[in-house]
């Protein structure tokens, strides 16, 4: 990963996202411009060491989090009730 600047609400929403099931990566990349690897780093240095080995552990090989993986019926990339407006 290069070591560039992201802004602290960037970072809030990447982690965001890498930790929700149903968010691709494919989704991150797109949004943010930082490829799988990279949020794996990204995520190893914002969490704490227990807390990224529970997330490592569940997202890999999760159909939900690689695109290639998931059945085409699947079109969007978070829960319809996820963003629920108030």
């Amino acid at each position: 990963m290069k070591k560039t600047k992201i802004d602290p609400a960037d970072l809030s929403r990447i982690v965001e996202m890498a930790w929700e099931d149903r968010t691709p990566f494919d989704a991150i990349e797109q949004s943010y411009g930082i490829n799988e690897s990279a949020v794996i780093d990204l995520m190893r240095q914002a969490m704490k060491p227990s807390s990224f080995r529970m997330w490592r552990k569940r997202v890999t090989g999760r159909a939900t989090k690689h695109l290639a993986l998931r059945t085409q019926d699947v079109k969007r990339a978070y829960c319809p009730t996820q963003y629920k407006p108030k």
